[in-house]
């Protein structure tokens, strides 16, 4: 944490309690943040923060996305979706987009103008993306999209979406690509419901539909077709190492509130903290929890310098958010029946824990990927 990391911490805690705390919960109950949040975080300059200062970022790092993502946790903010628009979908521009395509769509990404999803996932090709099935065709100077997406992030409300499809699909990883999809200008674009989740409630997460979707073909992301699977593989350990960081925020959150309740909560006469079950829970809980983080420290470090490998990527992900469901669970037994009330945010808490061992690659994959490297 150098000092302009910490004050990045301290501006982003201040904005979250004056600017999103007072709507939150209705944005929660209405499933999706609005987009006037969206674009007052912008304003803010806590959207890609990674971005050049040119385009509209703050010109830094890895590092500084990990600040907000683990205030908005600690905070109960994790609704919110930030960490997929900027530390994901806004890094496949950044880093594979032509000049054009990042001065068109990085501003816009970093204002709140645009809001960021990426469809990867369709009703039959999860974890596997080489076996998507929708399909782009070149016609002209246009390319014509037909297929499905679910379980899509920011779906209700995103503007920019990058669409995963097969240029060629006899060619297996090499017949991927991805396209920057501008919703608003677009025909042939269709959004389905807003999914009704167990947890993660007011982060919209939408069903898309291309039905003859013309796109210009300078939607291309990189400088020719074939290479979108090379570019997931290039960004999925940032994705993974993000889902780390939000495991943690949330353990540390949880620990937090528990060791709250346990110390103000009396049973047969004592503090439920000063029973020996609850001293030695609790201790092992803070150990995993204190041996996760430094580990996804030490994962940040790697990745900001470029070393970050894939595999120790997926391990951090796997093991981080076992942990997380691990720690949700034992947590909420301490608040006995309350802990199952949803107004109490261990509740909240234990149901969104558990999509984090589901996406971005489950952790039955990751351990295949593990596996592959021993």
């Amino acid at each position: 944490m150098s000092e302009d990391l910490t004050l990045l911490d301290d501006a982003f805690a201040r904005f979250l309690e004056r600017d999103i705390a007072p709507d939150y919960e209705s944005w929660v109950e209405a499933g999706s943040v609005t987009r006037a949040a969206w674009e007052k975080t912008g304003a803010g300059g806590f959207l890609c923060p990674a971005a050049p200062e040119e385009l509209g970022g703050s010109g830094g790092s890895f590092a500084h996305d990990a600040v907000i993502i683990r205030r908005l946790g600690l905070a109960g903010f994790d609704h919110f979706g930030i960490a997929l628009h900027s530390a994901i979908v806004a890094p496949y521009i950044q880093h594979y987009g032509s000049p054009e395509q990042k001065e068109r769509w990085l501003p816009g990404l970093a204002s709140g103008k645009l809001i960021g999803a990426i469809a990867m996932t369709e009703p039959g090709a999860g974890s596997d993306l080489q076996a998507v099935r929708t399909t782009a065709v070149r016609d002209g100077n246009q390319y014509l999209l037909n297929g499905s997406k679910t379980f899509i992030t920011n779906g209700q409300l995103a503007n920019l979406v990058i669409v995963v499809a097969k240029t060629d699909p006899s060619a297996g990883a090499k017949g991927v690509s991805l396209f920057a999809v501008e919703t608003d200008t677009v025909e042939g674009f269709r959004r389905g419901r807003n999914l009704d989740k167990l947890g993660f409630k007011g982060n919209d997460t939408s069903e898309l539909f291309f039905n003859d979707m013309r796109v210009p073909a300078d939607a291309l992301i990189g400088p020719e077709e074939g290479q979108g699977f090379y570019q997931l593989m290039e960004q999925l350990p940032q994705e993974r190492l993000l889902v780390a960081v939000q495991a943690m925020a949330a353990i540390e959150r949880a620990l937090a509130l528990t060791l709250t309740y346990v110390k103000e909560r009396k049973a047969f006469g004592k503090r439920v903290l000063d029973f020996q079950n609850t001293q030695f829970k609790l201790a092992e809980l803070k150990t995993e929890a204190t041996i996760g983080q430094v580990f996804v420290n030490d994962c940040i470090a790697r990745h900001v310098a470029g070393q970050l490998d894939s595999v120790t990527a997926s391990m951090a992900k796997y093991w981080t958010t076992d942990l997380q469901t691990k720690v949700m669970d034992e947590c909420l037994q301490f608040f006995g029946g309350y802990g199952y009330m949803n107004e109490y945010p261990i509740s909240r808490l234990f149901a969104d824990a558990r999509v984090q061992r589901i996406y971005a690659g489950t952790n039955e994959i990751m351990k295949v990927l593990i596996a592959r490297s021993l």
